[in-house]
């Protein structure tokens, strides 16, 4: 491990310049989740469905990693396999469940910022399951993140309070990710590997849901420009951005690469404004930021 993260530090300027930019084209990527969603429920499809068409077709697509993963799946002992199915449970299909409800009931701006509380959430997660410690800037940035939260919700309608706590459950699940990630990587899991299961497991679970089918046939009946944004959720929103980023990590270390990702959020509002025309308060505006901030800080602040 060490002299992996030596050969990192060592890295010509032009790859880590080069990764630098792939974890911004991931950032990027993610940040459309909330446009392609919005479109699929302007199409009729509820938050369910966008949730079944986002992880199962994603399924689908990275089935192509199978053949080079087989001799480590073969090698992973039961609890292993458990451990990585209550990841991809929590994380991948929690997280896109409450997000993309969220996203409905709320808007893109909002639902992403909540998302973004995932590095608050994960130091109380990281605290109680790996033993790490929080310190006193730790908690400065819990209580900036949360006044963020504060003024998206004082500046809200009443209506929309429903949706904030759908998001919160968003960055929460999220946050529950890449605890158990770390606790993967521990289990000397490649990053490739954990996210392989992380989809696999949640699509696997829904050939036993009827609504997968009812979601595809419904699909089907519509026109193919509902096929571009389930490819675009899927294969955009999805399989690209952690692609991208896992070829990033050969390049950044973690901490540095986690800096960059703070363009998910930023995209996914420019493009809220700019496709959906949707826009923010100015405290809501506020509140985003110190979100953003706070996530950013605390990559940032990292041994």
């Amino acid at each position: 491990m060490s002299q992996t993260i030596q050969s990192i530090q060592n890295a010509p300027i032009a790859q880590q310049w080069l990764g630098i930019l792939q974890v911004i084209s991931a950032a990027v990527c993610w940040g459309s989740l909330g446009i392609f969603s919005t479109y699929l429920n302007q199409q009729g499809f509820s938050g369910l469905q966008i949730t079944i068409l986002r992880i199962v077709t994603a399924g689908i697509l990275i089935l192509i990693m199978l053949p080079k993963l087989w001799p480590d799946l073969k090698s992973i002992s039961l609890k292993q396999y458990l451990g990585l199915a209550s990841q991809s449970f929590t994380g991948i299909l929690g997280m896109t469940l409450f997000y993309f409800f969220s996203v409905i009931q709320i808007g893109v701006g909002p639902a992403v910022a909540l998302l973004y509380t995932a590095p608050l959430f994960s130091l109380a997660f990281s605290a109680l399951l790996l033993g790490e410690k929080i310190t006193r800037h730790s908690l400065m940035l819990v209580v900036l993140g949360f006044f963020g939260v504060t003024l998206m919700v004082l500046d809200g309608k009443s209506n929309i309070n429903w949706g904030i706590g759908l998001g919160l459950l968003s960055g929460l699940c999220y946050s529950l990710y890449g605890v158990l990630g770390k606790q993967a990587v521990k289990a000397n899991h490649s990053p490739s590997l954990v996210f392989f299961t992380s989809i696999l497991f949640s699509a696997s679970l829904f050939i036993f849901v009827p609504e997968t089918y009812a979601t595809y046939a419904q699909a089907l009946a519509l026109s193919p420009i509902t096929w571009v944004y389930i490819i675009g959720l899927s294969f955009i929103g999805t399989v690209l951005p952690f692609g991208l980023y896992m070829s990033a990590l050969h390049k950044l270390s973690a901490t540095r690469a986690s800096t960059f990702t703070t363009f998910e959020p930023l995209t996914a509002i420019l493009l809220a404004v700019i496709l959906l025309n949707q826009s923010l308060t100015v405290p809501q505006y506020l509140g985003v930021c110190l979100i953003i901030i706070a996530s950013l800080l605390n990559s940032l602040l990292k041994k």
